[in-house]
């Protein structure tokens, strides 16, 4: 099962990583930002309750939000991590500003402070990076309700707030290169 998670977890990696790539919103070399990556286990375990409800009837708002998220995180590291990196709960802290379903507005007029133009367009590329997870995730024949599926989501969403930040990171001028 271990495997089956890397394998899934890499599918989706590399098909995000193509995807943005190709629309340069990530660098070549993704960036390492120990950090946030550090973050994801207590992130995605408040984020999980919320994406789980949401999943059947919207399972691109339930993978795209955490996308969002790792944008915010990012945006916060670069502007005061000081301060923010005190936060108890960084998913609540972002989702009781508002509420879960206005989020991605929040993450995007507050903290990513983007004009409306910029703001439909990272609306699509996410949504497009959601459906594509969501379509990869449908694709590995994981059982609904079992254990491998579960697993799977919970791939999904780390991938998608990894790579949230990656873009992120990008958006603010951080450029990532492989060191010879």
């Amino acid at each position: 099962m271990e495997n089956n998670k890397i394998n899934v977890e890499e599918i989706i990696k590399n098909d995000l990583y193509q995807y943005l790539t190709s629309k340069d919103l990530v660098d070549q070399h993704l960036p390492e930002a120990p950090d946030l990556e550090q973050l994801w286990a207590k992130v995605g375990e408040s984020y999980l309750p919320d994406a789980l409800r949401e999943f059947n009837k919207y399972p691109t708002v339930s993978l795209g939000w955490i996308m969002f998220v790792g944008m915010a995180l990012a945006k916060y590291w670069d502007e005061d991590w000081e301060l923010y990196g005190k936060v108890e709960d960084h998913y609540k802290y972002l989702r009781d500003r508002i509420d879960f379903d206005h989020m991605d507005d929040y993450i995007c007029e507050k903290v990513l402070l983007l004009d409306e133009t910029r703001h439909k367009e990272l609306s699509a590329i996410v949504a497009e990076c959601a459906a594509r997870t969501f379509h990869l995730l449908i694709h590995q024949n994981l059982q609904p309700g079992t254990e491998e599926a579960f697993r799977g989501f919970i791939a999904a969403l780390h991938q998608m707030y990894l790579i949230g930040i990656a873009m992120e990171l990008k958006d603010l001028g951080y450029h990532m290169t492989q060191l010879a």
